[in-house]
């Protein structure tokens, strides 16, 4: 991966807490605004949710995925300066004591939220990234 990329798609998963992640079901595409945590080298992602959530419900019967993380200020300069990573890859819920305390760190306010009964972690396995910055500069990054 050039590195220009990297530190752009590392700037983005590092310092970004939200993301917009789009799930399917029957009929219609269907999008939330999750926390999320990467792994070090890019391969996962990693979101809490409630199993009782239409996301949850449409994850389970279709598990691909799209994510998208941005840094947009919803400014005029935002043309030349965003940048959108889109991520699409196959979900699965995880039970991993490490993954947990990693997204602690980095959400301590959801604390209350992760300790829930009702909630569980969301793997992402990612198959590719689609990096878009300076408006219309496109850079695909396949892991699959």
């Amino acid at each position: 991966m050039d590195e220009k990329i990297k530190e752009k798609i590392d700037n983005l998963l590092e310092n970004q807490r939200f993301a917009v992640i789009a799930t399917q079901d029957k009929n219609s595409p269907y999008t939330n605004l999750v926390t999320f945590l990467a792994s070090n080298d890019y391969k996962k992602i990693f979101f809490p949710t409630n199993k009782n959530t239409k996301k949850f419900e449409n994850i389970s019967s279709n598990s691909k995925i799209s994510v998208l993380i941005d840094n947009r200020g919803n400014k005029a300069e935002d043309i030349k300066n965003a940048m959108a990573l889109t991520a699409v890859g196959i979900t699965t819920e995880i039970k991993d004591g490490n993954i947990i305390k990693s997204f602690i760190k980095k959400h301590p306010y959801l604390l209350d939220f992760i300790n829930s009964k009702d909630c569980v972690m969301m793997e992402i396995d990612i198959e590719r990234y689609v990096l878009v910055d300076n408006f219309q500069n496109v850079s695909i990054i396949n892991f699959k």
